[in-house]
């Protein structure tokens, strides 16, 4: 009978010795304090730089796709003969798809749009810009929130307002204030111009956006196009969920592709991650980046972990040997070790939730890094927090640094009672 039978009494005789030996490390310092120490440092900095990274990574996605899906929208429906310039072709303001695409459960919110290029002109400066046309449906959410100086635009179906709201970084070119006017001008034959108010000044960072357009009401783009109050660009989607887009997307071209308008044009279906397929492609390049410091994290820290083990179980050969020569088999002397050491990753994982979150609030709260909008689209480097992420960020770091474990602890097998227990 060995002292392993007594698990018949329901006591993990494994764990037991494993809680002694982590309460009994403070009695005298050890040769192994320090290295352990570094291994679970290694494990807590490993799991902290991961969960900065997650999240610095899911909010930059995030708060560039929120803002992209702010200026146009998830789908977009337009005449299939517009092209990627500014000039469009019209569709009917009452499409007979329309019903039909409220009705989907995907959408939250149908709008029409109309867009034309121009140039805004002061006394010493000009800029390109394009005019856009809101309707009396339009959403005014984003801008609403994104609004620094001003008021937003009443649009009604009867009175047309001169009203406009335009970017702060266009009114620091143009060095034009809120209640300032200015002329636009539209290149086309016969030329035209038009004076608008400035009502309110939006800053959203996305400087590419910011720079562009121009928001006024929808009457001025269909006199400047000479279209008639029937006649639009097209319609903006807004789905009650991005991951709903390609479904949707699907649904919209089967309901589009029965339909044509009274001209014969036939309408096409442009979902914004094909619209602006450069920014999206750029985006989702950065879960290669993330992928790649998980990776290079877990590594590290499951190597950290395997020369603590080693230390401890070379430290704790003459006790190894004493339970082999006691009966004692391998597997048990194993397991052991294995829960010592996934007691030092818990502690690992607790600390390095603790940073990694304290890091993360921080920034949240205070905005401590600052970026270039030039370059990144963003002032302010952003967070998201996901449960969900940092659980499975926790749950695979536990998982690989126990299988990264599994390898040194065969080394028990390799010491021999005899000689463990005469060498001290």
């Amino acid at each position: 009978m060995t002292i392993f039978d007594f698990q018949e009494k329901k006591l993990n005789t494994e764990l037991f010795i494993a809680r002694r030996i982590i309460g009994h490390r403070g009695e005298r310092k050890r040769f192994s304090s320090s290295i352990v120490g570094i291994a679970t440092f290694g494990i807590a900095l490993g799991l902290a730089v991961m969960i900065v990274a997650v999240a610095i990574v899911t909010g930059f996605k995030n708060e560039i796709s929120n803002k992209v899906i702010g200026f146009g929208s998830h789908i977009q429906l337009v005449n299939m003969d517009s092209n990627t310039s500014y000039e469009t072709a019209p569709i009917e303001r009452d499409l007979p798809i329309l019903d039909e695409v409220r009705q989907l459960q995907e959408v939250d919110r149908v709008q029409m749009f109309a867009i034309k290029a121009g140039i805004i002109k002061t006394r010493e400066n000009m800029q390109g810009a394009v005019l856009k046309g809101a309707g009396p449906d339009f959403d005014w959410r984003f801008l609403n929130e994104n609004l620094v100086e001003g008021e937003p635009i009443s649009i009604s179906d009867s009175v047309r307002t001169n009203k406009v709201l335009i970017s702060a970084t266009v009114a620091s070119l143009l060095q034009l204030n809120v209640g300032d006017s200015f002329n636009m001008y539209f290149i086309q034959d016969p030329p035209r111009a038009r004076s608008f108010v400035i009502s309110g000044i939006y800053r959203t960072s996305l400087v590419e956006f910011d720079k562009l357009y121009v928001y006024a009401d929808i009457k001025h783009v269909q006199r400047l196009n000479n279209w008639s109050a029937d006649q639009v660009s097209g319609y903006e989607i807004r789905l009650g969920s991005v991951r709903n887009a390609a479904v949707a997307t699907e649904k919209l071209r089967d309901i589009a592709s029965l339909d044509f308008s009274s001209e014969g044009s036939k309408i096409k279906v442009v979902p914004i991650q094909e619209k602006y397929s450069q920014i999206f492609d750029w985006l989702n390049l950065q879960d290669m980046n993330v992928i790649i410091i998980i990776v290079l994290m877990l590594v590290v820290a499951g190597f950290n972990m395997i020369s603590g083990l080693l230390i401890l179980i070379l430290e704790r050969t003459n006790m190894i040997g004493i339970l082999k020569g006691l009966g004692t088999v391998d597997a048990s002397v194993r397991r052991i070790f294995l829960y010592q050491s996934g007691y030092l990753a818990l502690k690992g994982l607790f600390w390095g939730n603790v940073i990694g979150l304290a890091i993360c609030f921080i920034q949240y709260r205070f905005n401590v890094v600052t970026l270039d909008p030039e370059s990144y689209y963003l002032d302010t480097v952003p967070v998201n927090i996901n449960l969900l992420h940092i659980l499975l960020l926790n749950l695979g770091t536990l998982v690989s640094t126990m299988i990264f474990l599994l390898i040194p602890s065969m080394i028990i097998a390799r010491v021999s009672p005899e000689k463990s227990i005469r060498f001290n």
